[in-house]
Parts: C-alpha cells; sequence; structure tokens
C-alpha cells in the first residue's frame, strides 16, 4: 500500500454520517486483494471477510464523518445549517466546505455574533450566491457538507480533516495487507453513521455475532497544550490499547491479551482509558448475549476539528497490533 496516496483518497472521498456510498466504494476497491468477499448491509456498513474455521473476530472502524447539513436557504441564498454528528461551532467558523455535487462554500455566522455564545443553529454556509433562486440551483435542504481542507505532513505526523476515523480505516487496510493465513474467521467492519450514535456497528455486530470486536478509533490525545488530563494516550507513543471510555469498560484479559501481543511482536503500545467519548466497542460489547470487546486507538491531536493531528508511527503500531490479533490463537 502506498499509505500517504491511499489516506488521501480515504480523507477526500465524501462520506458524512448516512451518505457514506462514496467512501465505501474508495474502501471496497482497496480492500478487494485481500479479503475473500465483501458485502453490504442494509444500513451500508461494508464488510470484508477473511474466512476461517476459528472464532468470529469483528474488527470495526466507521467511515463516516462529521458534518453539517442543510436545513434553511434565505433570501440571500445563505444556506443554514444543523449538525452531523458532534460540531463545535467556534472551531469551524470560516472554514472551506464542499457538498457532494462539487458546489463549494465557506462556513460563516452573522455580522456581530458573540462567538463566545455561538452555536451551530447560528452558523450558514456562504457559497457565494446571491439570491434563494440562484442557491437552489446548487444545493437542496437536507444536502450535507464536509470540511474542503488540504492532508499535509508536519515532522512525521499527519494533519488532515476526518482523521476521525479515515485513519483507523486506513488502519484495518494496512492489516488486511500484512495478515496472512489465519484460523480466525475475521470480518473487517466499515460502519455507517457512528458519529449519530454508533448505530452501523450495532446492525453489523448483530449479524456477524463475533466471539471478539475490536474497534479501531482514533482517542484523545493528552498532550494538546493546555491538557485537563481528560485521556491517557500519548501521539507517537504508540497503539492505544482501550482500557474504558464512555461507552465500553474492556475486559482486562483481553487488554492484557493486547499488550501482551504487543510486547511479543515489538510494537509500541500505552494503555488508553478516555473520560469522554466512545467508540463501535460499545454496541459490539452489548450485542445479543455479549461480546468480549476492546478497541486499538491512535492518539489524535485537536479531534472534531478541520484540522486533526496523528503520528505515523502510531499508525503503523495499531495497523501491526490489529494484524498480530487477527492472527493469533484465540478461545471461542
Amino acid at each position: 500500500m502506498d499509505l500517504m496516496n491511499d489516506l488521501n483518497r480515504l480523507v477526500g472521498a465524501f462520506g458524512p454520517s448516512g451518505c457514506e456510498t462514496e467512501i465505501s466504494r474508495v474502501i471496497k476497491e482497496l480492500a478487494k486483494p485481500y479479503v475473500d468477499e465483501i458485502s453490504r448491509d442494509t444500513l451500508g456498513n461494508l464488510i470484508c471477510r477473511k474466512k476461517g474455521s476459528g472464532p468470529k473476530v469483528m474488527f470495526s472502524a466507521h467511515m463516516d464523518s462529521i458534518g453539517l447539513v442543510v436545513t434553511h436557504i434565505d433570501k440571500e441564498g445563505f444556506a443554514h445549517v444543523g449538525a452531523l454528528g458532534g460540531v463545535s461551532a467556534k472551531e469551524v467558523l470560516y472554514t472551506p466546505v464542499r457538498f457532494q455535487n462539487g458546489t463549494r462554500g465557506l462556513i460563516c455566522a452573522e455580522s456581530g455574533t458573540d462567538l463566545e455564545k455561538l452555536k451551530v443553529s447560528g452558523l450558514l454556509i456562504d457559497i457565494g450566491a446571491s439570491s434563494m433562486e440562484e442557491a437552489h440551483k446548487l444545493i437542496q435542504i437536507g444536502d450535507a457538507a464536509v470540511y474542503d481542507t488540504p492532508t499535509r505532513m508536519a515532522a512525521g505526523r499527519v494533519i488532515s480533516p476526518y482523521l476521525d476515523d479515515r485513519i483507523a480505516c486506513l488502519v484495518l487496510l494496512m492489516a488486511m495487507e500484512q495478515l496472512g493465513k489465519t484460523e480466525n474467521d475475521v470480518y473487517f467492519v466499515f460502519s455507517t453513521q457512528e458519529e449519530v450514535g454508533t448505530r452501523g456497528a450495532k446492525t453489523a455486530a448483530w449479524a456477524i455475532d463475533p466471539d471478539y470486536g475490536i474497534a479501531v478509533d482514533v482517542t484523545g490525545s493528552d498532550d494538546e497544550p493546555g491538557s485537563k488530563h481528560q485521556a491517557s494516550a500519548l501521539c507517537g507513543k504508540g497503539a492505544a490499547v482501550k482500557v474504558m471510555d464512555r461507552s465500553v469498560i474492556c475486559p482486562p484479559a483481553l487488554v492484557e491479551k493486547l499488550m501482551g501481543l504487543a510486547a511479543e511482536k515489538g510494537i509500541p503500545a500505552q494503555r488508553d482509558v478516555l473520560q469522554f467519548g466512545g467508540t463501535d466497542a460499545g454496541p459490539m460489547q452489548s450485542t445479543r448475549s455479549g461480546v468480549y470487546a476492546g478497541g486499538i486507538s491512535i492518539p489524535c491531536r485537536y479531534t472534531h476539528t478541520p484540522t486533526e493531528m496523528v503520528d505515523l508511527g502510531d499508525v503503523k503500531a495499531c495497523a501491526g497490533l490489529a494484524a498480530a490479533f487477527a492472527a493469533c490463537k484465540l478461545e471461542k
């Protein structure tokens, strides 16, 4: 795989929650050489299976992103918006955006708005239209917009929109490439609508009924300026093995299994305790009669902003650990 080229394809593919067709198509093309079968379910989850006779192992990385959805177009041609997922109004003001049909615009707010009190309902998108009629030729109510910021490198780290969670999609693709023959029945799931309630993982986990579930996602990084220590992971210190977040408390034995595999394979790893947020591990753990669920996370700075940051060494460590777990001896 060409890591940066593939990441640019993933990040550049349109795919806010509920509109994952384009990103799903890109991932399917990249995954096809490494798995035995690929399918989609009713919610649009992309399920890539490497067949085996052993325990079922489900990895899940969500392919949807946060975004904005048009709720009203005013007479001046400005689009009023609502949030798809966790959008902070202050953090996205004056960010360029694009719609699926190629229309571009800029997030703005009314002149004189108190930024400390600004909410998403106070945001508008300026697409350059001078009237409602002109705007309606370009966009419609219900159209979604995503950040249109570039992907760059900075001292071995990537700065990009939507590393949450396209970087984890890349991790799973890298793990597929590394994974040789395994007795385990491995499902690499690229889930939908995680940002609006982990909806895709719920249905995928119910259908697959795995013995083990590993969510691959970003996690908070405790080395942002002025950190309040709501997270334990650090950028550049390796794969973050999930201990807990707001959606899941992982079985200690599974945490030790992942940490042990990392030590055995020489993969840098750290423990991940996150006091906010959640991942697909939550719905996987509680599906049917319960699943042995955990997580492998990439520490990420400035999550849910238009410019997130991850360390490429952490990305490679996460891919190596995911591949190691997929190949290891597991009990049903």
